[in-house]
């Protein structure tokens, strides 16, 4: 695309921003609808530990957002002397799972827990034994069991819980939802229905010890959206807090918001069953897509023992 038809673009509010919040940057880049990137901008941050635990503060979410776009600002209205002041489509995505929980007035309960704290092998275990469905670590339903077996004193006030995606997303849009991928990483989903599994709601919900608070877990969490789906529009406050020197109009449509393993399926089409990925970041992993679901719950010691197995099988 020629430099005057971006630039076209760019005043009649023709392109699209995502935002994606990662463990080291803040990126943001500005896109034509036919995927050409006009600017990019970032911010560099880092996790702080508190009280034992990995954290990044609020404020600096909202600093690195707001960082990360007033450079993608500048740099579009020196490339183009332009000012971004309507934008058609957004995407925000952030690092997978983690624990952000809410009270009633919206106020942050704890600080917020990462992706990155192993605290939670207990409620790991057990809850992989009671769903018959392995439940890592990372996943928000073991921060959130943790504090429970921890009898965290905040757990009581609980009115909503989300990830990092989720939180920017709702504070610009005033909607609770979330992408089906960063969704995959707080509960369990049924494939068959798009959301959470109902059996597994119900298992948690009757355990003794989640039976003495006053919520039920599903009322506590974002509801689910797949792609293609209206995430919500970009509010007056959504806006400002996106970007205060004030240009930027709302009314943006925004797509559900995502976590980072969900966009780098998408990004090497590794969506569809029968393909996978292997993802070099600040930690490393593999996603497998499989045309059912696995039979039986395979932890550590049973893939163990099945290489074992496998050894034997091998020298026969």
């Amino acid at each position: 695309m020629a430099d005057e038809k971006i630039k076209q673009a760019i005043k009649n509010g023709e392109v699209a921003l995502g935002v994606e919040f990662g463990s080291t940057t803040v990126k943001a880049i500005l896109t034509t609808e036919d995927f050409k990137t006009i600017a990019s901008g970032s911010y560099e941050w880092d996790n702080s530990l508190q009280d034992g635990l990995w954290t990044y503060a609020i404020d600096d979410i909202w600093l690195g957002l707001q960082t990360a776009y007033s450079n993608l600002r500048k740099k579009v209205f020196v490339d183009y002397n332009v000012e971004i002041k309507k934008i058609k489509t957004m995407g925000f995505s952030a690092m997978m799972h983690g624990y952000l929980a809410f009270d009633k007035n919206n106020e942050l309960l704890v600080p917020f827990r990462t992706w990155r704290n192993a605290i939670t092998e207990e409620a790991s275990l057990e809850l992989t034994k009671l769903f018959e469905f392995n439940i890592p670590q990372r996943w928000s339903v073991a921060h959130l069991y943790q504090a429970i077996l921890n009898q965290e004193t905040h757990v009581k006030n609980i009115e909503f819980l989300t990830t990092l995606s989720g939180y920017v997303h709702w504070q610009l849009t005033d909607q609770k939802v979330i992408g089906i991928g960063d969704a995959s990483g707080m509960f369990p989903i049924d494939e068959k229905t798009g959301s959470y599994s109902q059996r597994m709601l119900s298992q948690f919900d009757s355990l003794n010890s989640v039976q003495q608070y006053n919520w039920h877990i599903q009322d506590l969490l974002p509801k689910p959206l797949t792609a293609g789906e209206i995430g919500g529009y970009l509010t007056e406050k959504g806006a400002r807090l996106l970007d205060p020197s004030g240009n930027l109009s709302a009314g943006a449509t925004i797509a559900p918001p995502e976590g980072d393993a969900g966009t780098g399926m998408v990004s090497t089409n590794s969506v569809k069953k029968r393909s996978g990925n292997i993802s070099v970041g600040t930690s490393i992993f593999s996603m497998i897509v499989l045309e059912k679901s696995l039979q039986h719950v395979y932890t550590n010691d049973r893939l163990q023992e099945l290489t074992e197995h496998c050894k034997v099988l091998k020298n026969l």
